[in-house]
């Protein structure tokens, strides 16, 4: 089984934003900035809810929704928050897109990274034990990128959609059974 632990989206607003007086407007704790440490604005509109980093440009990415429903009600949510400032009328974007879930699954047995380094083809992973305690797996079935540790634990990463990662965590299985 495989489980969402991050979604994450980005969007386009097509307006430059003046982050300081944007932040001062909304205030702390739901607003942060600091363009000393980080160019971005961190948005929380309730805590526990995902991370909304908002750039000058317009561009913002939300990090740590647990679903695309929740991401797409969180923009929801920040746009109308936007809209309601002033900052953009008729609360609209120019374009909004999942970009990666990343997802966790666990395999029946432990796992030989050595061994399984060379039995998944060494073309297609990546094992340094000293640098990182996983090994890399790139399939060629899909652009996702699997972490496989010795535990049998799996991170699935880059997927675009969660079938994706669903499909490519049952190839996995399949393969080492």
């Amino acid at each position: 089984m495989v489980e969402i632990v991050n979604v994450v989206s980005s969007g386009a607003l097509n307006v430059e934003i003046n982050l300081e007086r944007l932040a001062d407007d909304i205030g702390e704790p739901v607003a942060r900035y600091d363009p000393n440490k980080y160019p971005g604005m961190y948005l929380r509109l309730n805590e526990n809810e995902p991370l909304i980093t908002l750039y000058r440009t317009g561009k913002y990415i939300i990090t740590g929704a647990d679903s695309a429903d929740e991401s797409y009600s969180l923009r929801k949510h920040f746009l109308s928050l936007l809209s309601d400032m002033g900052v953009i009328e008729n609360a609209k974007d120019e374009w909004f897109s999942i970009q990666n879930y990343v997802c966790i699954g666990e395999l029946k047995d432990s796992q030989n990274l050595n061994a399984l380094a060379i039995g998944l083809g060494l073309e297609k992973t990546e094992y340094e034990p000293e640098q990182f305690p996983g090994l890399i797996y790139r399939p060629d079935t899909h652009d996702c990128v699997v972490l496989i540790f010795a535990t049998g634990r799996v991170v699935l990463t880059g997927a675009s959609d969660f079938e994706t990662a669903k499909q490519t965590f049952k190839e996995l299985q399949d393969t080492l059974s």
